[in-house]
Formats: structure tokens, sequence, C-alpha cells
């Protein structure tokens, strides 16, 4: 009935890791009115003691004679960061603001108004899940997390991007568990479904002028019940290694069938009283049991294929299938590969992929509840939302992290839910990644088409960045679409558990806001000429989002790195701070957090200095030479991902250097710099110690410092008696290319001899190149 990936051993539980599994409430608390309140009034307080600030100490000394060079420059530049800085912690306030005011509007849509909206309404709707080198168990989850969603018409498409040759071994079996999982779902489906199509014809065929009795109703609770006890044994065959496959077993298997089992109850209480629900209703129902279990589960390989981009990034992935949506196409061999070739309609092809209204981008170590596709197209419908491109619920963290730095990381990741949602509010919502619905007509209006060695690559999502997503939100801005986020925890996704793992997605988040800046100049010029209102509010929050790790990377580096003058701190600095702060610890607070996780997140973010200023300086080095920076997925597996030398040492220089500026602030007695200074210090080493570890640093220096002395020996091929002979000529490439083979590029070369056994290329796509 199931396929189980490999198991791999739980990964040892640190102390100070999170004992708490179960997650947050789909539905968000109301907020109380003290809370909105408070949340009002800590925005007015950081623009006050911010004012306040500037005018008694900034204008006081510029007022005063007698300033050096040197003094004023030193007081313009910590303007500049202290006003950068509470410029990001305002908008985290006002954010926050927008939030608490949708949480308090928000009805949750009945179910049953669901299931009548949906009877006439049956778009249909491809799931992408782009895969990179994951482990099976992982992409299976979310393949079942997706495969299960109620939605009339679904397609769920794995987009593998493995090379698909490998020759080792591990790697080997690794692939083949992979391509395995979509036909193995389809096969555990098969049972289900079948029954469930057989008992909604059946029942429909039944004359609608017949009163619905209660065998009927008695009935229905008897393939709900079926439904229930069918998940509850593949729960129960489950592995339940980590705090993720609890997640899965619980909330995705578990909470369907807990949903199912309660209607059961309901329709056999109806029966019980001599009641029954109306016939319309009884369909709804077991249409929704029909469209369950009727996903079609498939895999597309686009490195089997010549004719489609093969760049390394999830947005070409998306973007290769996406372009073949609505067509069919047969398979060509030539010496550079198997290349697809679209068919008229009245042919038969190799490859059918069909179109569809909706997609939804899954990432693989992301999970979706089990409304989340009807409630999200349910927005999507209404007429006032005619001109929305993409909806999605902000993911949240899987809760029970086994490591100390997963679970704060977890805690950032909840607070960027919050912030989202405030987003949403002030209609500056930006598309997250991990999980979204697009309507695809608006993919098409911002489709970029170009000609690449004769065959047509079509950009939908941007890749010119690492944060696709960002830029695409900008570029559907720009062609009068806008975004919103739905109000509910309705997905999740993996944080990642070590400090290695953690670098590379960090990183990534850092590098590309200040490419996108000018489009959305360009955006706002473009909604200006349309007459569309801008609000400062919205402008201000899209700025923050785009280009805040960079001015508070540099800022803070200014701060710990330069001994400003005693004149310039002012206990209304802190005071301007003061509200982010208490704000930040209430949020945590309500997520199931420790208020004193504000000192964590503040020691977490120094030692994640290095590798938020990396990802700037990466943009930076983009920007001036204009060549794309190569796109970094984020490991997805249960193993300790070993960090950068670079990004190991740093923290530890930033410890270091943060005692000297503590002795060297006491010897000069500049008080206040030396307090800095020792907070900094404090937190820093605390971070380090929980989150990377001494004995993790040593182990990740020492393979950094030593991987280099161990490279794979290169093969060569030799003729008989080690002498070279001359390769016959390749008839195949003369005749393709026009010139010998032996002149490809090196990216096209292949062994061109082979193909010619493979060009009957079958049914999955499997040739070899």
């Amino acid at each position: 009935m199931m396929i189980l990936g490999t198991t791999s051993p739980a990964r040892k539980r640190q102390w100070g890791s999170e004992r708490r599994t179960a997650p947050l409430p789909t539905i968000h608390a109301t907020p109380s009115d003290r809370k909105v309140t408070l949340g009002r009034l800590a925005i007015i307080a950081t623009v006050i003691f911010w004012v306040a600030y500037v005018i008694s100490t900034i204008v006081r000394q510029f007022i005063e004679s007698g300033n050096t060079f040197r003094f004023t420059m030193e007081a313009v530049s910590y303007l500049i960061v202290v006003t950068f800085l509470s410029f990001s912690a305002l908008m985290y306030l006002v954010a926050r603001q927008g939030a608490l005011e949708r949480f308090r509007s928000h009805v949750r849509v009945p179910r049953a108004e669901l299931d009548r909206h949906f009877a006439s309404h049956t778009g249909s709707m491809t799931v992408l899940v782009p895969s990179y080198a994951e482990e099976p168990q992982v992409v299976r989850q979310t393949l079942w997390s997706a495969a299960l969603q109620e939605y009339p018409s679904l397609r769920v498409v794995l987009l593998l991007d493995d090379p698909p040759f490998p020759t080792e071994p591990a790697i080997a079996a690794r692939l083949d568990e992979t391509r395995a999982l979509a036909a193995g779902i389809m096969a555990a489906l098969r049972a289900p479904s079948e029954r469930f199509d057989t008992a909604q014809r059946e029942f429909a065929a039944t004359p609608e002028s017949g009163w619905v009795d209660n065998e009927d109703v008695r009935t229905l609770s008897s393939h709900y019940g079926w439904a229930a006890l069918w998940l509850e044994r593949m729960a129960e065959d489950e592995d339940n290694v980590d705090h993720v496959d609890r997640f899965f077993v619980d909330q995705v298997l578990g909470g369907l069938a807990e949903e199912f089992r309660l209607i059961a109850a309901a329709l056999l209480a109806a029966a019980n009283e001599g009641s029954a629900p109306s016939r319309a209703r009884m369909t709804e129902l077991y249409r929704r049991l029909a469209w369950t279990f009727s996903a079609e589960v498939r895999t597309f390989e686009r490195k089997l294929y010549a004719s489609v981009s093969h760049e390394a990034n999830k947005a070409m992935n998306l973007n290769s299938y996406i372009g073949l949506m609505g067509a069919s196409y047969r398979h060509e061999g030539t010496p550079n590969g198997t290349v697809l070739r679209r068919v008229e309609d009245s042919e038969v092809g190799d490859l059918d992929v069909p179109d569809s209204e909706y997609l939804l981008t899954l990432d693989a170590d992301s999970l979706l509840l089990r409304d989340y596709c009807l409630r999200l197209v349910h927005l999507l419908e209404q007429p006032e939302n005619a001109r929305v491109a993409v909806t999605q619920t902000p993911y949240s963290s899987f809760r029970g992290a086994g490591t100390r730095i997963e679970r704060l990381a977890g805690a950032t990741t909840d607070l960027q839910h919050i912030l989202h949602q405030g987003m949403s509010h002030f209609g500056a919502t930006f598309w997250v990644g991990a999980n979204a619905v697009i309507r695809k007509r608006a993919l098409e209006d911002i489709v970029e088409t170009e000609q690449v060695g004769g065959f047509e690559i079509r950009r939908y999502v941007q890749d010119r960045t690492v944060i696709e997503d960002t830029e695409s939100s900008i570029d559907l801005g720009t062609h009068g679409w806008t975004l919103v986020n739905y109000p509910e925890r309705l997905s999740y996704s993996a944080t990642p558990p070590d400090f290695g793992s953690l670098i590379v997605q960090r990183r990534r988040w850092a590098n590309g806001g200040l490419l996108i800046l000018p489009k959305l100049w360009r955006q706002m010029a473009e909604r200006k000429r349309n007459g569309q209102r801008i609000s400062r509010i919205e402008l201000a929050l899209r700025l923050n989002y785009m280009a805040s790790i960079a001015w508070a990377s540099f800022g803070l580096v200014f701060l710990l790195a330069y001994p400003y003058d005693s004149r310039l701190l002012s206990p209304l600095v802190l005071f301007a701070a003061l509200p982010y702060f208490l704000a930040m610890g209430s949020d945590l607070r309500s997520a199931g957090y420790r208020f004193s996780d504000v000192l964590r997140i503040y020691g977490f973010n120094l030692i994640l200095l290095p590798v938020n200023l990396a990802g700037v300086l990466k943009s930076l080095q983009q920007a001036i030479t204009g060549k794309k920076i190569p796109f970094a997925r984020t490991p997805k597996v249960k193993n300790r991902t070993a960090a950068p030398v670079p990004y190991v040492v740093a923290p530890y220089l930033i410890i270091a250097f943060s005692v000297f500026t503590l002795w060297r602030d006491i010897v000069e007695q500049n008080w206040g710099n030396a307090a800095f200074a020792a907070f900094n210090a404090v937190l820093a080493t605390w971070a380090t110690l929980s989150y990377i570890g001494v004995l993790n640093s040593i182990v990740d220096v020492w393979v950094g410092m030593t991987g280099w002395l161990f490279v794979d020996k290169p093969r060569r091929s030799v003729a008989k008696d080690d002498q070279p002979t001359e390769a016959p000529i390749d008839w195949r490439a003369v005749l393709y290319h026009g010139h010998p083979g032996a002149d490809l590029p090196d990216a096209l070369r292949s062994d061109h001899r082979s193909v010619g056994a493979s060009e009957a290329a079958s049914t999955n796509g499997q040739v070899a190149a």
C-alpha cells in the first residue's frame, strides 16, 4: 500500500533542543485589544525616541563649537547606521501590526461553502516539486502531502534534477529509489481511488428525484470509515525517526484520517436520528473522497533532454517543465542527446504534458496540510481577487527540532510567517518560494523567450538572482498582478539542522535583493503611469525586505569595529530599539518559544554576520561583472553538513575582537562602547558554543584544510600498447552539427556512438545522452 524510503538513524538530540512536537493551531489566535494597542504604541515610541536622539545628541553636538572633522564624520556615520537599524526595527513593528489586524478580521470559510464552490469550479492544478540530490524519504513525504490534497483535477510532478546517469553505486541507488516514488504512490492510491470512484458513480446513478434514505447515509459513513482506516494503517507503517516524520504521521496522515473519521461519525449519527443530508450534500461528500485519492503522480527529468535548459538552479528546473505544458512531444535522438519535438494534435507523442489553470510550486522538504489547495484556490476565484497572481501560506517550522540551531532557526521562520502576513495587509506581499499557488495565466504575462542552440527557452520565473521568487514578485507587480498571503498555517518546511546547511540557506537569502531594487523602481513608475495608488508603507516594507540584510550587516560591522566617540552614545538609542525587542519577545512567546530567545537570536545573527556579508558582496560582484552567481541548494539530508572554514573561524574572530574592544574601551574609560562590546562578546560566545560547537568547529576546519589533498584520479583512455590511435569519424555528429564531433563545445560532448542504439526513445524518456 505504500513506498518505504530508506531510513537514516535519528540525529542525536541536543541539550536545549525543543521537546514540543505539536504544531501551532492552523487558525491564528485573535489578538486582544490590548495587544493591538501596545503594538501601535510601540511604533509611536520608536519614532519618538529616534527623533529625540537626533535632536538631543546629534543636532546638539553640531550646534556646539569646537568639533573636529573626525568627530563630524563619526557623527554622520553613526547617525546613518542608527537610522537604518531603527528603520528596520520600525518596519518589523509595522508589518507585525498589519498581521495583528489580519488575524483579528480573518473568518475561516466553512467546509460546506468550499464544497459548494467546487461543485461548479473544477479548474485543473499541477503541483511541481523541484528536487536535487535529496533523500528519497524526504521527497516521498512531500509528494504524499501533495497527492492527498483534495482537488478536482490534480497532477503531481516530481522535477528530478539529479544527474541522470551517475556512476557511484550509492548515488545511483538513491536516484533509482527516487525515480520509483511516483509509481509507488500511484500503486498505493489505486485501491482507494477505484473504490471511491465506483461509489460515487453508483450514488450518481440513483434517480435524482429519489430520497436519500438512512441506508444511503450509512453506506457513505462506511466509506469514510474505510478511508480513515486506510490512512491510519499507512501511518502505522511509517518510519517515525525524527520530528518531521512525526509531523507527517500525525498531521498529514493522522489529521486527514481524524477528519474522515469525524465525518463518518456525524453521518452515522444522522442515520441513527432518522435524518439525512440533502442529496446535493451527499454528492459533495462522495466527491470529496474521490478527489482526495485521485491524484496523478509523475516524474520529469529535464537533464534527459538536450532541448531544454540545464542551467543549475531551481527556477530553470521549474521553467523547463512549465514551458512544455499544453502539448505532446516525441523523442528524437541526436548526437547531443534526446530532444523533444512538438507533435500536432492528431499525432501520438512519447511525452504528454497537460496544461492546467493553476500551478502549485512546492519545495521537496515542505509539507502541506489537507485543505491547502481548496482554500487557496477558493481565495483566487473570488471576484475581487481576479488580479491576484500568487497566493500562499508562508511556511511555518516543524516543531520538536533535535538541535539547538534548528530550534532557533525555526523561531526566526515562525517570526517571518507573521511578518509576511502583515506585509499582505499593506499590499507588499512577496512570493516565498517554499510553496505557492500560482495562476498560470499570470506567468504567461511575464514570460521571457530566447533561442539557445536552436531551441526555444522560456523563463517564467527569473533566474538572474538566486532569490527567484522575490524578483518574480516584482515582475508580476509591474504587469498589474498582485500577491496575497492566506492568513492561516497550512504549510510547513524543514529548517537547516546544522550550521553548515544553514550557511548555504542564509547566504542565498542575502544574495540578490540589491540587484532587484532597480526593478522595484521601474514597477513603481509603471504603476504610477497606470494611475495606481502606491502607499509609502508598501514602498518602505518592500525596500526593507530587499535591502535590510545589506545595511544591517554593514551597520553592525561599523558598530562592532569602530570605536565611536562616547558623546554619540545615548540611552535614547536603546529606548528606540526597546519596543522592537519587546514585540519580538512577545511574538516568540505567542509562537511557543521563550521570551529570552530574543537574546539568542541576537547572538545567532552575530555569528551569521559573515554569511550575510558574503551574500551581499556576491550581489555587488554580480552587479559589477554581470555574471550570474551559482545557485546553491540547501542540503536536505539527515546527516550534518560541514561548514566552510572561513565561516567557522569568523565567529571566533568576532568573539576575540569584541573582547579586545572591551579591554580597550575599559582602558580608555569609554564605558558605553565597553558595555556594547561585553554584550556582543557574551552573546557571540554563547551562540558559537551552542549552535556551532567546539568539536564540530575542529572537524570542519580539519576537513576544509585537508580536503584539497584528496582528489579523484583522472581516468585515461589509451589504445593497445599505450599508443594513441586516431578516432573514427563520428558521422552522426557531422550530419547534425555540420562539423566533426571533436570540435564540439565541451558542454555538448557525449558518446555519440551510443546514440544510434538509443534513438528509439522509451515512453519515460530515459534515453542516454
